[in-house]
């Protein structure tokens, strides 16, 4: 019964989540359980390999890289198995030469030189290969020049303690010099924000360094990761999309002195372009932070990584300030490094703005270059005209006249007919187009006047036969007589 009743409670608050509309923010989301996460916030991956197979054995092709990835207490046990196994096989390898020798038996006779001087027993051999590999040298244990196996046996213990010391002190020091731990004073923020920064709809999160010692070279980087399915059935579990962080504006190379606010702008190429307050609550994502950078002590590079589910995205918040300016320097305040607070911003997501801005905004009919862009604003002023006549008459009155739109319609056609006749004429007839006063009317009067004067000039330079047969006996009466004269003589 009672596990009816959630059942019931958790339709309830699904149905009134999507039923509530309007700008009134949605009701809180019932508490999930605990989500499972690709990357832990201390930047751990819950990732396993199993069923390797035979590919174990590459493992040991890379020995040295394998005991420094393993654990401190792996690491510590193989040390100390390793010098303890070591030792006590050259300490047997001395017993067991000083036992064919026969001295463990004439240890303490005087007159006998055996290989090495007072080994009589598996302790005391242990007791000399310490000395020597640890290069004490107490002086009453010694090697002598009548055993050439034992200096043969020197040699070789020589290589081999230094092969060991090389290797497992190698091992610890590059375990111990390791950035993973640089990587603990590099502070992500416990939420990341969506608000509104410079006009646009920005995903926040913040970034720090508690040491003095700088991060050369430090980059940033962001991968969503999302399940999904391809419009050919796939299903990917953990599709990794790119979060841009600044990539083309180098925005994400950090100079990270002072707490930083990394910010992903919320566009029509961000995989958030979906994403309203209201979808949040049905939504699952994570958000993988990669910072990136080179220890200034140590010369190494060092990668910090945390994460960000959905339930750690606080729509409509903003980061409290962290810096101030005190007598000669900035200080910077941690204990509101992860402080938010509330700003005013849309439940909406970028989509959704975009498409109620382009239904509340103004036509604005652009200018067109030739008939088929003017075919194609008329196609669409026809559209809106449509919609006009499916207004309320209130709101036909009080823009002025039911066919508004088709006067507009006219009026835009007609300018943009002349716009495009007047880039066929001349750039003179343009420039005296332009001048306010000359109406269309003196602009036809120009043109013809100026497309007059050359023709006439050319008919006055043809001989009286042809202007006569252009028409140019019109233009003999503006001659003198003599000039007359003799052009009839001439053609008579």
């Amino acid at each position: 019964m009672s596990a009816l009743r959630r059942k019931l409670g958790d339709e309830y608050q699904v149905v009134s989540t999507s039923a509530s509309g309007g700008g009134l923010p949605p009701p809180r989301a019932a508490p999930r359980g605990k989500r499972q996460r690709f990357v832990d916030k201390n930047g751990r991956c819950n990732v396993q390999h199993g069923n390797l197979g035979g590919e174990t054995s590459r493992y040991l092709s890379d020995l040295f890289t394998t005991l420094v990835d393993l654990k401190w207490r792996w690491n510590l046990f193989i040390f100390i198995l390793t010098y303890t196994v070591a030792w006590l096989f050259m300490a047997s390898m001395w017993w067991v030469i000083a036992y064919m020798r026969g001295d463990l038996n004439k240890a303490h006779d005087d007159s006998y030189t055996p290989c090495v001087a007072n080994v009589y027993n598996f302790p005391s051999a242990f007791l000399f290969f310490i000395e020597t590999e640890a290069t004490i040298g107490y002086g009453y244990r010694y090697i002598t020049d009548k055993c050439p196996e034992g200096i043969i046996l020197f040699l070789f213990q020589s290589i081999l303690g230094s092969i060991v010391d090389a290797f497992l002190i190698g091992c610890m020091f590059i375990k111990m010099s390791q950035p993973k731990k640089r990587a603990e004073t590099l502070m992500f923020s416990e939420h990341a924000a969506i608000s509104m920064r410079d006009g646009k709809l920005t995903l926040m999160f913040r970034v720090g360094n508690l040491r003095n010692s700088h991060m050369v070279s430090a980059q940033i980087r962001c991968k969503l990761l999302k399940s999904r399915q391809t419009p050919e059935g796939e299903f990917l579990p953990l599709d990794q999309l790119e979060l841009d962080v600044g990539f083309s504006t180098g925005a994400d190379q950090l100079f990270l002195v002072s707490p930083l606010t990394i910010c992903h702008v919320i566009d029509a190429k961000s995989p958030f372009y979906d994403l309203s307050q209201r979808s949040m609550q049905t939504e699952q994502f994570e958000i993988v932070v990669i910072l990136e950078g080179i220890v200034e002590t140590t010369g190494m590079t060092c990668q910090a990584r945390t994460s960000y589910t959905e339930d750690e995205v606080l729509w409509g918040h903003r980061f409290f300030p962290v810096i101030s300016l005190e007598e000669g320097f900035f200080k910077v305040d941690y204990s509101q490094f992860h402080a938010t607070f509330e700003v005013p911003t849309p439940p909406y997501s970028v989509k959704e703005q975009e498409e109620m801005l382009l239904m509340s905004s103004p036509l604005i009919a652009p200018a067109v270059s030739n008939t088929k862009e003017r075919n194609n604003s008329v196609e669409c002023l026809d559209g809106l005209d449509e919609v006009g006549t499916k207004l309320p008459s209130k709101l036909q009155k009080i823009t002025g006249r039911e066919d508004f739109p088709k006067k507009l319609l006219r009026m835009s056609s007609t300018t943009s007919e002349k716009a495009y006749s007047m880039g066929d004429l001349p750039m003179k007839l343009q420039r005296i187009s332009s001048v306010p006063g000359n109406s269309e009317e003196k602009l036809v009067s120009k043109t013809t006047k100026m497309m007059s004067d050359p023709i006439s000039q050319s008919v006055a330079d043809l001989p009286p036969k042809l202007q006569k047969l252009s028409g140019g006996g019109r233009m003999e009466g503006n001659l003198p007589p003599k000039l007359r004269k003799m052009n009839s003589d001439r053609f008579t």
